[in-house]
Order: structure tokens, then C-alpha cells, then sequence
């Protein structure tokens, strides 16, 4: 169960964030500095799209390594939505094959 958790957090961070088209964004929320972002969040409510929030996730293989993603709330949303997809579309094929692993 672990192991899928960790390959769906590995598709989450390797998986390029969408609607960048629609944001006025100059780069990347994970590019740009804490200033930046401060600068971008300065008159925003949380739950606006527009809204950057950083969050430190491990860093898989090392013991204390941290890694920075920053995204939009629409980005966030976005990617736990096909987080949820993806862990349904296993599910759910996990259930079709009699649930056996094939080990």
C-alpha cells in the first residue's frame, strides 16, 4: 500500500501543471522566490485560483531532504483531482482482474 502511495505522489510532482495559459503567472509558483510569491498573494483570499500556497514533500530516498512545490490553488486542486483518478482507475482495475495481484 505504501509503495502506491509513493508512485502516486511520484506522478503528482513529475505530472507538468495545466491551465498555465490562463494564469498571469511570469514563471513556474515552484520558480519563483518567497517574495514573489508574497508579492502575488498580497490582496488575494486563499481560495482564489490565483492563490500560491508552498508545501514541503520528502524527497524519495533521502532521510532529511525536503523538497519546495508551489502551485496555484486551481493547480493543487487539479492534481489531487487526477491523484483521485488515478487511484480509482487502479482500484477499480485491481477489482476487474479478481483481485489478485498476478503475484
Amino acid at each position: 500500500m505504501r509503495s502506491i502511495s509513493i508512485a502516486l505522489l511520484g506522478i503528482a510532482l513529475a505530472t507538468p501543471a495545466v491551465a498555465l495559459d490562463s494564469q498571469p503567472l511570469s514563471k513556474l509558483p515552484s520558480e519563483m522566490t518567497p517574495a514573489e510569491i508574497k508579492a502575488n498573494n498580497a490582496g488575494l483570499d486563499r481560495n482564489d485560483p490565483n492563490y500560491i500556497t508552498c508545501r514541503k514533500t520528502e524527497v524519495i530516498g533521502s532521510l532529511a531532504s525536503k523538497m519546495r512545490v508551489c502551485r496555484t490553488t486551481r493547480m493543487w486542486k487539479e492534481a489531487n483531482a487526477r491523484g483521485n483518478e488515478t487511484t480509482r482507475d487502479m482500484v477499480e482495475g485491481f477489482a476487474r482482474s479478481g483481485g489478485t495481484s498476478g503475484n
